[in-house]
């Protein structure tokens, strides 16, 4: 006789709960300064949110009362203590990122018959320029077969607040509340694709769109974790000090403003917000043909490379690795004898984790770079991602993995 698995949902995790709501409201209280509006219902509900910063998920366990059940990727799960404790305690949801998991739809449906509430960020990223990242569609489907109320959470602010590719949160006004609910019988009567689609508006917050001021120190600092791309030059890489960033080709400089808006004494330069150079930069990668860079690499830089035991902990295969991205393949560690060369074809999916990781899925192997605080992981994911709609015959596929 087949063995019933234990409940998903433990009466510890109303501890897990009340142990982590003080430290959560004094690190997003002194370190943001939100503005939280904490939601009156206890009910079971499907909580989906916008993803504008590192402590999202303390956020949103803010405006509720009861145990929420993350779904999280599944690096979270491989980190050794920490790790262990977290799922004893809080038991998020595991996820491969940027694919469709079976498993964690799963889980999801588990979790919502056993009577827990569970948030998801659909997105899947934590949005680098402070417009929305892409939404898998599948949401729709996945909020319809749970049959739970919806609840749409808008954080807004937290990109002028805490920018992906910064270190270093600034002042400013910020706001986290439930936007809207969808009944389970409006869910009944709508497609997977109008679920979708009113998810996706729902949740559409464009910081360009806020006004506000967000005033701090080194404003501009690590903003080469993002850009790869010079309006001027094309591929370079770029160093940031203060409040700019300036481009190592040539010499092109722009000032990031506290209202989170650019300012160059280049008058060729052409953006108002990071959002624009950043698609300006999707762009001109979508309009790349990485075929013609199989035999010399667009960019090499230094990580560490460590393989990920899932569930586990990290495995350090080596301190300083060099890495070569060419358009078809990554290659660690280019002419040695323990050369690692993964061709795009091969990889399922490539990922930016925080500000400066980068998840490699290759078979059942998992490779992670992490490199120094200026390591742009972000080019990597692109390129990747053209590389393999080139392949597939679709040139116009403008998703790039983020």
């Amino acid at each position: 006789m087949e063995q019933k698995p234990a409940p998903w949902c433990r009466p510890r995790h109303k501890l897990g709960r009340a142990l982590a709501w003080l430290p959560g409201w004094l690190m997003t209280r002194l370190r943001y300064g939100v503005k939280v509006e904490p939601w009156p219902d206890r009910g079971q509900a499907l909580i989906l949110f916008n993803h504008q910063t590192a402590l999202d998920q303390f956020l949103v366990g803010l405006c509720f009362k009861q145990p929420v059940y993350y779904v999280a990727s599944e690096d979270l799960f491989s980190i050794g203590l920490a790790g262990r404790a977290m799922q004893y305690l809080v038991a998020p949801i595991p996820i491969k990122k940027q694919a469709t998991d079976i498993r964690a739809v799963k889980t999801c449906l588990r979790v919502a018959r056993e009577g827990g509430t569970i948030a998801i960020a659909p997105e899947g990223n934590r949005t680098y320029s402070g417009r929305p990242c892409a939404m898998n569609p599948a949401i729709g489907s996945l909020a319809k077969k749970l049959g739970l109320p919806v609840l749409l959470l808008r954080i807004e602010g937290g990109y002028g607040v805490h920018p992906r590719w910064s270190d270093k949160p600034r002042k400013g006004s910020m706001r986290v509340h439930v936007a809207e609910r969808i009944a389970p019988e409006e869910l009944k009567s709508l497609s997977p694709a109008q679920v979708y689609e009113r998810i996706r508006q729902g949740l559409r917050v464009d910081e360009t769109e806020i006004a506000g001021q967000y005033p701090g120190k080194n404003l501009a600092e690590h903003m080469e974790r993002m850009l790869y791309v010079c309006p001027k030059c094309g591929l370079a890489r770029f160093e940031s000090r203060g409040n700019r960033v300036r481009c190592l080709s040539c010499g092109l400089e722009a000032e990031y403003l506290p209202d989170k808006t650019l300012k160059s004494a280049d008058p060729a330069f052409p953006y108002r917000f990071a959002a624009d150079w950043y698609e300006a930069q999707e762009d001109f990668v979508n309009a790349l043909d990485t075929r013609d860079w199989t035999d010399r690499p667009l960019f090499t830089d230094r990580a560490a490379l460590s393989r990920v035991l899932l569930y586990k902990r990290k495995e350090l295969l080596r301190k300083e690795a060099a890495i070569s991205l060419y358009g078809d393949r990554i290659v660690i560690d280019e002419g040695k004898e323990d050369e690692l060369r993964l061709p795009f074809a091969e990889l399922s999916t490539v990922t930016v984790l925080g500000k400066n990781k980068l998840n490699l899925y290759h078979g059942e192997s998992i490779y992670q770079l992490k490199g120094d605080e200026r390591f742009n992981a972000l080019k990597y994911v692109h390129i990747c991602a053209r590389s393999k709609n080139i392949a597939r015959g679709d040139l116009d596929d403008k998703f790039l993995g983020l």
